[in-house]
């Protein structure tokens, strides 16, 4: 298990520059820690408004993925690929903390923000979209390095 800890935090620290930040130590928290956060991801849900834009991840990252419902229809978010390609720390909604092992989607029936923070593992291209749609506005790919 350490080999494999190092390993993952070498490749943390070789990412190119401007890919991820940097750190030249990762402290206590290890991947978790604030220097190796990636920027905020957020995707909005409202019916007729677009979804978001594609995002480039770097494995090894962490990130914050915010989901907003504006509650003017039921709606949800899917992306199965993607969810088994990430390790996933925690999931906030109205301030409760849950720690899952996988989810393949998540719905919000009435208006409110899910926050899930997570480490980007696993690279290729996922896509993450509102179920039933067909529409490129309803979907976007999250490419992993």
């Amino acid at each position: 298990m350490r080999k494999l800890m190092c390993a993952v935090v070498a490749g943390v620290l070789a990412m190119p520059v401007g890919a991820a930040p940097l750190c030249d130590d990762l402290g206590f928290a290890g991947l978790l820690a604030k220097c190796n956060r990636g920027e905020t991801i957020k995707l909005t849900l409202a019916s007729g408004q677009a979804l978001g834009e594609d995002v480039q991840l770097q494995s090894g990252a962490y990130y914050k993925l915010e989901v907003t419902a504006d509650g003017s229809a039921e709606l949800a978010i899917e992306g199965p690929g993607f969810f088994r390609a990430i390790w996933m720390n925690e999931i906030v909604i109205n301030k409760i903390e849950i720690r899952p092992m996988a989810i393949d989607s998540i719905e919000f029936d009435k208006a409110g923000t899910a926050e899930l923070s997570f480490i980007a593992i696993k690279p290729g291209r996922h896509v993450i979209r509102i179920p039933g749609s067909t529409g490129d506005a309803q979907s976007i790919t999250v490419s992993i390095q």
